[in-house]
């Protein structure tokens, strides 16, 4: 069962084509990720899947239907999307905030209920911001900032959930804690989340799929033990490596060659 699907999808910005006749199935109730080079359209990808930007070819496809025929309101219930460093307006709280992602709820007949009340307190909950509700969200820390935008997004009760690289600008901390916050989501609440992720060693340990983009193509995709090799590394990111196995997770592990520093143990040389 596939949440999401593109048929011969062909995106571009004017005459430039980014994504061209791209089928791509996103399976329901796992975690995918896009990888790929620096504009190789991943981002391009994600935004048309959230009918953000409209195809010069091809469709796209949300539980079987032609996005681009349904409603606004209708696609907002089904399905979320972090862009890339929002930025909310100046004095705006961390609650006011998250309440927005209950707007697709509203009208003119139906105004603010108990419901829309319960869902925003679940997502404070899920995402640890409960205590942080009435502070400023240009306040917060960047990884408090991000869970308050996440908290937005479940605020939503969408089944699926789209993130372009949600862990921009963090620390080592706050990028293992958003990810982690989203592994919970899928395996607590079944979520569909798809992100677009520029650290291949993350994406492989959280990825239940991974989708590689070159040439306006899809490369490869599949779990990332299956597709993820040197070969991969250099085909799609022109980058030499070794690719072993994530010693706590069993997950792959690529380690980049390059320039560095020589650690001379007993046992031999160690290239940093």
């Amino acid at each position: 069962m596939h949440s999401i699907e593109t048929n011969a999808l062909t995106l571009s910005y004017g005459d430039t084509i980014i994504i061209n006749e791209l089928d791509v199935k996103i399976p329901k109730g796992e975690i995918t990720v896009f990888i790929g080079s620096n504009g190789c359209g991943k981002s391009t990808l994600l935004r048309s899947i959230a009918r953000l930007l409209k195809p010069k070819e091809g469709s796209v496809l949300l539980e079987g239907n032609a996005i681009a025929k349904l409603p606004t309101k209708e696609v907002a219930k089904q399905l979320a999307i972090l862009p890339q460093g929002p930025v909310a307006p100046e004095g705006l709280t961390v609650l006011q905030l998250v309440k927005q992602g209950r707007y697709p709820y509203q009208s003119w007949l139906k105004q603010w209920t108990k419901e829309d009340e319960a869902a925003v307190t679940s997502a404070l909950e899920a995402t640890g911001m409960q205590d942080f509700a009435e502070r400023p969200v240009d306040s917060l820390s960047g990884g408090q900032r991000q869970r308050a935008w996440i908290a937005m997004t479940l605020a939503q009760k969408t089944d699926i959930i789209l993130l372009d690289e949600p862990t921009t600008y963090l620390d080592m901390t706050h990028q293992i804690e958003i990810l982690d916050l989203l592994f919970e989501l899928n395996e607590r609440e079944n979520r569909t989340i798809v992100m677009v992720l520029h650290d291949l060693n993350l994406a492989c340990r959280y990825a239940h799929n991974l989708v590689a983009l070159k040439d306006q193509k899809i490369f490869a995709q599949g779990k990332p033990e299956e597709v993820i090799n040197c070969s991969l590394v250099q085909n799609v990111f022109q980058m030499n490596c070794e690719v072993t196995v994530d010693p706590l997770f069993g997950t792959p592990l690529c380690i980049p060659h390059g320039r560095g520093r020589c650690i001379v143990k007993e046992v031999g040389i160690v290239n940093g």
